[in-house]
């Protein structure tokens, strides 16, 4: 791996750790909320979080999200995560792969399965290297590398336009998904990096032959915001700085993606902070919801702090299914929200609005099947 990428990927984690690199938009879950129910007419201990996802197992529906690899400290971060997701019978995705594939000795950072027989594991690589020589071979080595259940390939447009050395051409990739789509034995999974994805953009992956969508909306980590602390020049600084507002919000990701492809699993991620963001979240649409950042810093401790803090998330959304009368994933995805407030939901003229979808009765989340897995 070269210096500069090296670098880049030390920065990356330094900088997530030690500086605000919050949106300056919020995600819109925190405008939504379940209806509380009184009278659940439930035992809380009965309460089931577990789901499928493509075909594997989990006790909840919850996905620890890509964070890093390719460096010395990336191979304990990763470990931990892994051991907590096997703990708590979670999915995990791995950062992006590329560094492994040019240089072998840096494989070990991503390997997990030695710790983590049983998760359903997500391999990663960028989509835009689809463009700078990768092809069906390096996704194919970056799934094998890992023993992976899916591959990744994440879109990251506006971070790579911030990126003094960035690989910008986005030209004529779709149809390269596609192929990969068609040619990879395992499932491919599409995800944005911080800023949503639309409903035409979702629309066009899924007929490519994407498996699932990760929307990964804005209102989480930005990483204009993390470009913009390495940036070497104050021209390159301002230019990331007026990007802290941009993107589509999470809640309207989710609503666009599964109006774009409504027969596709969806993973929501992007400022999932607490259960009851989880809850919203999958009553929106979503199938399962990822976080990262919060789990960065535990993930530098043990893997036991990393099961802590999604404990939290984990039983928070069980309170939120109990007290909202809902006894499983299934019943969350029909059940109805309510807006806490429309300031700053309603979308221009023309654009999918979250209040067409709510509240309501009966909407479901195609695309999953949701028969109950004995844990």
């Amino acid at each position: 791996m070269s210096t500069v990428h090296a670098r880049r990927k030390q920065d990356h984690l330094r900088i997530c750790q030690e500086e605000d690199v919050a949106g300056r938009i919020p995600s819109g879950l925190e405008r939504l909320r379940l209806r509380h129910c009184a009278l659940p007419e439930l035992d809380l201990k009965a309460v089931r979080l577990d789901t499928c996802f493509l075909g594997k197992a989990l006790r909840a529906p919850v996905l620890i999200s890509a964070m890093t690899g390719g460096t010395p400290g990336a191979r304990r971060i990763n470990r931990n995560l892994a051991r907590a997701a096997q703990a708590l019978g979670l999915a995990l995705g791995l950062g992006s792969q590329r560094a492994a594939l040019v240089d072998r000795r840096l494989a070990d950072t991503y390997r997990v399965r030695d710790v983590a027989p049983s998760i359903a594991l997500l391999a990663n690589l960028g989509a835009v290297q689809l463009n700078y020589g990768f092809g069906v071979s390096e996704c194919q080595r970056a799934v094998e590398m890992i023993e992976a259940d899916a591959l990744v390939l994440h879109l990251n447009p506006l971070q790579e336009a911030l990126q003094a050395q960035g690989n910008v051409n986005f030209a004529g990739l779709l149809g390269k998904i596609e192929a990969v789509c068609h040619a990879l034995p395992v499932p491919v999974i599409v995800k944005e990096v911080g800023w949503g994805l639309s409903e035409t953009v979702a629309g066009q992956l899924a007929q490519a032959g994407v498996s699932a969508l990760d929307v990964a909306g804005a209102g989480g980590t930005s990483w204009s915001q993390v470009e913009g602390h390495r940036a070497a020049d104050s021209i390159r600084a301002r230019v990331a700085a007026s990007f802290s507002a941009w993107g589509i919000p999470t809640a309207e990701a989710i609503v666009q993606a599964r109006q774009g492809a409504p027969n596709l699993p969806i993973i929501a991620s992007g400022g999932i902070r607490s259960g009851t963001h989880a809850a919203v979240a999958i009553a929106l649409g979503a199938n399962l919801v990822g976080m990262a950042l919060p789990l960065l810093r535990p993930a530098t401790l043990s893997a036991r702090a990393v099961e802590e803090e999604l404990q939290v998330l984990i039983e928070g959304l069980r309170i939120a299914m109990f007290t909202a009368g809902l006894p499983d994933i299934p019943a969350l995805k029909c059940a109805p929200l309510e807006i806490v407030s429309m300031s700053g939901l309603q979308p221009d003229r023309g654009r999918i609005s979250i209040d067409q979808c709510i509240p309501r009765t009966g909407l479901t989340s195609p695309g999953e099947d949701n028969e109950h897995v004995e844990s």
